[in-house]
């Protein structure tokens, strides 16, 4: 399974991007260290976890402390040592992709013209990990269920509304 990991972490001095090596961790509190170690005085830590073209996870600490994860499909640890490591603990968020479906607001980012939600994702986790931070649940959960979105679009597309899509865009060129 192909696996990319960037940290993207806000300091004093803004945002920066860093890949972070996943392999051969053995437990959750390993691979948060890891983040800890891509910035140790951060406010404000993400990792975005791509797997196969398929799969996104999303931790969040801040201040180096409070770890929240969200995954796009739950499928993933059944389907991988990384993923059942990430995910092994949370829960099925209380917005299903069902509720998708509902009509849009003025304040839902703007319209796309994509296929609907992938019936058969099936998200975990933290919807609101980003919602203070601009990515409300409603659109998280959008852009992971929309078919032919990649884990890789739906990082830029997050990273580009928090103000770090410059840094995520050097680190993927590099």
């Amino acid at each position: 399974m192909s696996i990319f990991a960037a940290a993207v972490v806000r300091g004093k001095n803004g945002w920066t991007a860093s890949e972070l090596e996943l392999a051969g961790l053995a437990d959750l509190d390993e691979v948060v260290d890891r983040l800890r170690d891509a910035e140790p005085d951060a406010e404000l830590s993400l990792l975005f976890v791509e797997a196969d073209d398929q799969y996104l996870v999303i931790l969040r600490l801040d201040e180096g402390e409070d770890l929240r994860v969200f995954g796009s499909d739950s499928a993933y640890a059944d389907e991988s040592r990384l993923g059942a490591l990430l995910l092994a603990d949370i829960e099925t968020p209380a917005l299903e992709l069902d509720d998708l479906a509902t009509p849009r607001t003025a304040s839902d980012d703007d319209e796309d013209d994509r296929p609907a939600a992938d019936p058969d994702a099936d998200p975990v986790g933290d919807v609101e990990i980003l919602t203070d931070l601009g990515v409300g649940s409603h659109r998280l959960l959008t852009l992971c269920g929309l078919e032919g979105m990649l884990p890789a679009d739906v990082t830029a597309e997050i990273c580009q509304k928090l103000g770090c899509g410059d840094e995520m865009e050097e680190l993927r060129e590099a």
